[in-house]
């Protein structure tokens, strides 16, 4: 049924090619439940939905869109939301976000403070995500990797009112708790006891209203929304006992003169709970290390060449196509391909890997990275927001701000905390009052503010996303960007990791291997000939040949007429001599034969090199054989990971006795051979219709598919741009190994996230029913032993400065488990 409040929004669309399309669109938007019109414009490339907010969101809208394979132009934003204090805080800010016309996802996380919002262009702008901030009255201000630095201001300018208020409000407190020794100590005093109270009114109250303050507004909306949270739970509690001292000291015949007053433990609830968030808000600030120290990586100036002059620039005017001159010790400023001089570049603070690599005409350099040895000039190729550096940052911010699966079950009962502990706490009062020995009406009171005071959703909110917040930074500092809270959640649950052969357990270009010499030549005479002979060609195998010859110190002349058979070999004179390289029927039909070296071109196909046969002026020489040769760190990285208990599998395109050669030397569990890269998705998706949790690996285009089907795809960082995005992790220095650190990072994390998540809902549990009052029973009889009244007073009861306290430490006990991760080794 349609509501009464209807929207009309204009959605722009993707991917369509034909009026087809456009129907095809507008036939699924039609038959949405919520939706009462729909026209789809195939030539401005737009839909014009009549819907009812209440029935159908846009997010539902735009899957229906995707569903039917075309797309919805959106784009994200991101801002830091101040005044959040508790997960009910996060719900309220999603909820508003949420209910903008044209938000697709939104995402708040209270370790980071920050909205993170996917919304479709031109039916909402980043204006109206702030008014809704705004209007569910919380305050915002806008970031982004690139202006880190100035980004953080409205959160410095907060610690440093926090902390003044911190400060001005313990002072106070001090005096108040002071002034209240008399009272409860039962000693008399030279001043009357109600110019006593008075005092203590006095001192009380900026405590309660001025340091105090951000309390009452957080209540405050939070009423105004029709909902409560931790500031509300704080609110009542202080508020009833200075309100009930108050009345003790203005009107002491209300209570025929026998009111307590409790201002010290309505100010040293407020002044402990300032402290708790002081110590939280500077624990927290502490984890947003990693993007600090990335951004402070870069370079702030470059020296370009120009006009054969070299002249220092900021950075930031660098641009793509610019010769940059880097000396010894220097840091590379941007990305680009070197066009001159050798090097070493110690590219450990993006990749994680200690020793400096070569570097020559050709090779790649990352911004940021520091030159060691030599002097090199090198092309710009990407620049500002298009370098490795910013986009790390950018993933490691993203992650950083996400929420993983785990997380739903906080939410959800945060969202329904606060009004139980007010409900707990009601009953508590009524419990106490109607039924409580006397003083019954203080009793009810201090353990009603014992339990508002107690109950902590701040613990509960942090838990999570203060450990993903540390484990995502822990990684990028090792040279592994995780996409997400959920990436970094489902790792952990691997049991079976795919490893694609090429690339990955392989070098991914071929290297010369064997070289076989017959009929009178030496091996490195072979070995001229055949290399000066492929100088003339462009085939990846002529080229691992040559490298091979160059590698073993051996001069190569220049070959005379050159001739190139597609797919069968090569034909060139060299210093007179005829050489021919190539397959043995290449060679056959010159009427060479291969003269006893059959058995040996099956030996090495076998084991997946590809072997070439050599003749010299008409007569068989020999041969030549080149194969894609495993990585040297490939064996320790099956190994690390056989040892964490996982299955593991190899995926190629190669035939099957050559991938079975390769898994044998790398004691690979399971092979899956002659997988055309179209067909790999398939295979993973085979694997896990068996009951596994599949981890994929992998580096190139063809990779891509695989990588998104798989429960967590893995990048190798060396890899193609597309199967960065596909993966869920990446491995920025390429390293294979790379993929075991991952898991246990992810083990780790998420061993962090439980112990936060028990610690958070234990403290709750066992504490709420100890303000309560339910020890009572245990003691009435012989006493609260001496050793326990300072905590539980003479009755079994848990005194509200100290419910304030466990309070306060549970937030700060669970941001400071998260930071321990930061000190985890990962090997």
């Amino acid at each position: 049924m349609i509501g009464s409040e209807v929207k009309r929004i204009s959605i722009p669309i993707t991917g369509m090619s034909c009026a087809a399309c456009a129907r095809r669109v507008e036939k699924a938007l039609s038959g949405t439940d919520g939706v009462s019109a729909v026209n789809v414009n195939f030539a401005a490339e737009k839909a014009v939905v009549e819907y009812d907010p209440a029935c159908v969101r846009m997010g539902e809208l735009a899957g229906i869109v995707e569903d039917s394979g075309y797309g919805v132009a959106s784009r994200k934003t991101g801002f830091e939301v101040t005044g959040m204090s508790c997960a009910n805080c996060v719900g309220r800010v999603e909820r508003a976000l949420g209910d903008v016309p044209g938000a697709l996802e939104v995402n708040v996380n209270l370790a980071t403070e920050k909205a993170t919002i996917e919304y479709v262009e031109g039916v909402a702008e980043i204006g109206d995500f702030e008014r809704a901030v705004e209007d569910a009255g919380y305050g915002v201000a806008t970031v982004g990797a690139e202006n880190e630095e100035s980004s953080r201001n409205p959160r410095e300018r907060e610690y440093r009112v926090l902390k003044r208020d911190l400060m001005v409000a313990a002072v106070l407190t001090a005096l108040v708790f002071a002034g209240s020794l008399p009272h409860m100590l039962g000693f008399m005093v030279p001043a009357p006891v109600a110019w006593l109270n008075l005092g203590l009114l006095v001192l009380a109250t900026p405590v309660q209203f001025w340091a105090g303050r951000r309390f009452y507004r957080g209540a405050w909306s939070a009423l105004k929304h029709g909902s409560a949270d931790m500031n509300t739970l704080v609110v009542v509690g202080t508020s009833a006992a200075y309100l009930y001292s108050a009345a003790a000291t203005l009107a002491p015949g209300l209570f025929d003169g026998r009111g307590g007053v409790y201002f010290d433990t309505s100010a040293l609830i407020i002044t402990l709970i300032l402290l708790g968030r002081f110590l939280e808000k500077r624990a927290r600030n502490r984890m947003g290390d990693a993007i600090k120290r990335l951004a402070g990586l870069g370079a702030r100036t470059a020296r370009l060449l120009k006009n054969d002059e070299e002249v220092d620039v900021p950075v930031e005017d660098v641009e793509v196509g610019d010769v940059v001159v880097v000396r010894p010790g220097e840091k590379v400023p941007v990305d680009g391909v070197v066009l001159a001089g050798e090097s070493a570049v110690d590219e450990a603070m993006i990749s994680g890997e200690p020793i400096p690599v070569d570097k020559k005409a050709g090779d790649e350099v990352i911004g940021a990275t520091i030159n060691t040895t030599g002097s090199f000039r090198f092309e710009a190729t990407k620049v500002g927001k298009d370098t490795v550096l910013f986009r790390i940052m950018e993933m490691v911010e993203e992650a950083q701000g996400s929420k993983a699966p785990i997380q739903r079950l906080a939410d959800k009962i945060s969202g329904v905390f606060v009004p139980v502990v007010m409900a707990v706490a009601l009953v508590t009062f009524l419990v106490w009052f109607l039924f409580g020995p006397e003083p019954a009406f203080t009793l009810a009171l201090l353990n009603f503010v014992a339990v508002l005071i107690i109950a902590c959703p701040c613990a509960m909110g942090l838990a999570t996303p203060t450990s993903i917040m540390v484990g995502t930074g822990k990684g990028a500092e090792s040279g592994i960007l995780i996409k997400g809270g959920e990436a970094l959640e489902s790792a952990h649950e691997l049991t079976t990791i795919v490893l694609d052969k090429t690339g990955t357990l392989t070098n991914g270009e071929p290297e010369l291997t064997d070289v076989v010499a017959t009929n009178g030549l030496s091996k490195d005479a072979l070995l001229r000939l055949v290399a000066s002979a492929e100088r003339g060609s462009e085939h990846p195998l002529g080229e691992a040949i040559i490298r091979g010859a160059k590698d073993r110190g051996l001069d190569l002349p220049e070959a005379e007429s050159f001739r190139a058979v597609s797919g069968h070999g090569i034909q060139a004179q060299v210093e007179g001599r005829q050489v021919m390289v190539g397959t043995g029927r290449f060679l056959a039909e010159s009427g060479v034969d291969e003269d006893g070296l059959s058995s040996r071109i099956e030996d090495l196909a076998r084991v997946g090199k590809t072997p070439m046969l050599v003749a010299v002026d008409g007569e068989t020489a020999g041969l030549v054989a080149v194969a894609d040769t495993i990585r040297k760190e490939s064996r320790e990285a099956v190994e690390m990971l056989r040892r964490m208990g996982l299955e593991v599998a190899m995926i190629t395109g190669d035939n099957r006795r050559a991938a079975e050669f390769i898994a044998s030397e790398l004691d690979i569990d399971r092979v899956l051979a002659e997988v055309l890269p179209e067909d790999k998705a398939a295979e993973i998706e085979r694997l896990q219709k068996e009951g596994k949790v599949v981890g994929m690996v992998g580096d190139g285009i063809n990779d891509a598919p695989a990588l998104a089907r798989a429960d967590v795809g893995i990048a190798i960082g060396t890899g193609t741009d597309v199967a960065m995005e596909a993966a869920d992790l990446t491995l920025i220095s390429g390293d294979v190994r790379g993929v075991a650190r991952a898991i246990e990072l992810s083990k780790a994390t998420v061993r962090n996230i439980k112990q936060n998540l028990f610690w958070a809902f234990a403290y709750n549990v066992a504490l709420i029913p100890v303000a309560a009052g339910i020890l009572y029973p245990l003691f009435t009889d012989g006493g609260v032993p001496e050793i326990l009244q300072p905590f539980l007073g003479e009755y079994g009861f848990l005194n509200p400065v100290l419910a304030a306290a466990a309070m306060a430490l549970s937030s700060v006990t669970v941001v400071g488990n998260a930071l321990r991760l930061r000190r985890k080794e990962i090997r």
